[in-house]
């Protein structure tokens, strides 16, 4: 029974079954549009947690690798015919090395410092995303090519919703095993005392840099998979508001908790659609849910909800 309910198990189990009925709900391409934005920003996300939640580092720019992925999937099979499939690995090999020599440096700061360095990141990315119109098609953006298999070009809701899905089950999938490993461990112990850890020998600047890349390249991914979802992209993707959404779904949801990230990105991604009838204040009125969560649910939804209920437990038996 234990192991039924872990994360592994009947965490995972719970995922694919929500992932499998979901489309028996959806009747129309708008609520495909939004299940599979839901996905894409789920594995931004998850990715997101293991440098935030678990390894403690602070990224205000992850929006821009998200953008990076996209873009390189856009350049790649617009201007040098690459095929999609192959594009999407190209730009994350490509965002993962990048993302690896700003780590390097920049990763030896921390709190607001490193904050601020992300944050710049995230900014001259989105600058040069901007002004480089004769790569990047400037703040027009560009038109990417429809993935084709075997002649088949891959359109519409319905086949995006299963792609998005297993890229997702797979993240969720690999963060829950890098989690539960020596290196899950050695994030959570530079995430409780830095010092602590490196004299116990964990080479606190190796995994930090680790975990960075890995949680770059996800959102590589993400945007690769959306630009050829959409059919399109421009340098709003990268922009800071984008970075801030994509933290906000991390604490929201619950750091240090996968599955607390998956709830966040689904749940501020889906809330923005159904108070769009609340035309003016729908941006007040999710402001002012996501303040009552957080100062009802510090900890995040998915742990507090937990929290309370291991708690009724043990009064129960006790």
């Amino acid at each position: 029974m234990q192991m039924l309910f872990s994360e592994r198990v009947g965490g995972m189990g719970a995922l694919i079954l929500v992932i499998a009925c979901l489309p028996l709900l959806l009747s129309n391409n708008y609520q495909y549009d939004v299940a599979i934005t839901m996905g894409i920003n789920a594995i931004v996300v998850v990715g997101l947690n293991l440098l935030v939640g678990y390894a403690g580092q602070v990224s205000l720019g992850h929006a821009g690798f998200f953008a990076l992925g996209a873009y390189a999937s856009a350049i790649l099979t617009t201007r040098y015919g690459l095929h999609g499939a192959l594009a999407l690995p190209a730009g994350a090999l490509g965002v993962g090395v990048l993302a690896y020599l700003i780590a390097r440096p920049i990763l030896r700061l921390s709190g607001h410092y490193l904050a601020m360095a992300t944050l710049g990141v995230g900014v001259i990315i989105h600058i040069v995303l901007d002004r480089e119109a004769w790569l990047t098609g400037g703040p027009d953006g560009m038109y990417v090519p429809t993935i084709e298999v075997a002649g088949v070009p891959l359109y519409g809701g319905a086949i995006w919703y299963w792609i998005v899905a297993a890229v997702l089950i797979l993240t969720v999938w690999l963060a829950l095993n890098l989690i539960d490993s020596p290196i899950g461990r050695a994030l959570r112990g530079l995430h409780g005392a830095e010092v602590a850890a490196e004299v116990a020998g964990v080479d606190t600047t190796h995994y930090k840099v680790m975990v960075f890349v890995i949680s770059a390249v996800l959102a590589s991914v993400a945007g690769s998979l959306s630009a050829h979802f959409s059919e399109f992209v421009t340098p709003d993707s990268a922009s800071f508001f984008h970075s801030i959404l994509f933290v906000t779904m991390v604490v929201f949801g619950g750091m240090a908790s996968t599955f607390g990230a998956l709830i966040g990105a689904a749940l501020l991604t889906l809330l923005p659609q159904l108070l769009a009838d609340f035309s003016g204040y729908e941006q007040m009125i999710l402001g002012l849910i996501m303040m009552l969560v957080m100062i009802v649910m510090p900890r995040g939804l998915l742990p507090t909800l937990v929290g309370l209920a291991r708690r009724r437990q043990r009064e129960a038996r006790s």
